[in-house]
């Protein structure tokens, strides 16, 4: 406004006070320095808005750049916090372990198996030291008898699933196999010796020597789902 202002006025010295006091020839170059300074001074306000103009991009990058370095900021201490969240959370379940006293129960004697006696005391064992959710139903029963040369071995097997009221009848199941093992040649005051494996793992685990895990169960199971949706038919 100041700039358009200016030019007004000297349009008007130079259109009307000059011609009276300098005549037709003196106001002629008058209004050529007029023309060349209103020239000059358009070009100037040109390159003040340019200027201002870029300033004002300049600004916005600024704004810009300080909005990118704000979220990456923000980012990298939700990443921290993550990170300390979760090794105190591994910690806190180490200690846990740590404190915790692996349940046992007392086998019967060698000379008192029955496959039926061997089928409870698994039922036994299980309930009184395995730790799961109450949605898991199990259900155990014989499979077989095994004659080796120095022992027999009874085979039973417990299946695990988590009937719902849509689907009371399980897609899949896990099964946990025990084995009983009963010497010819130790004394049979002796207890049974006992050990299971779990389905697709030929890893032997002991009673009172392993913690059992329900993640076992669950991993079993989601490997069958995912078996049984990759096939098509």
């Amino acid at each position: 406004m100041l700039f358009l202002w200016g030019l007004k006025c000297l349009c008007s010295l130079s259109t009307q006070a000059q011609v009276q006091k300098f005549g037709a020839t003196e106001a002629c170059c008058i209004l050529q320095h007029v023309s060349l300074l209103m020239l000059s001074l358009s070009s100037l306000g040109g390159l003040l808005y340019k200027e201002r103009w870029c300033l004002g991009c300049l600004i916005m990058d600024m704004e810009e750049e300080d909005e990118a370095i704000r979220e990456k900021a923000q980012s990298l201490i939700e990443t921290v916090i993550r990170g300390v969240k979760e090794q105190l959370e591994a910690l806190q379940k180490k200690e846990r372990e740590a404190d915790y006293v692996i349940g046992n129960i007392q086998w019967i004697a060698c000379k008192d198996f029955t496959v039926e006696r061997g089928r409870q005391q698994i039922e036994e064992y299980i309930s009184q030291t395995w730790e799961f959710h109450e949605s898991w139903l199990h259900w155990s029963d014989f499979l077989k008898e095994e004659q080796l040369k120095y022992s027999q071995r009874y085979h039973y097997r417990v299946r695990w699933s988590i009937p719902t009221c849509r689907k009371p009848i399980p897609q899949a199941t896990a099964c946990i196999y025990f084995i009983v093992e009963i010497s010819n040649i130790k004394p049979p005051n002796l207890p049974i010796e006992v050990f299971f494996i779990l389905e697709s793992n030929r890893l032997i685990h002991r009673p009172g020597r392993c913690r059992f895990r329900e993640k076992w169960l669950k991993d079993i199971i989601e490997s069958k789902m995912i078996l049984m949706e990759s096939i098509t038919f």
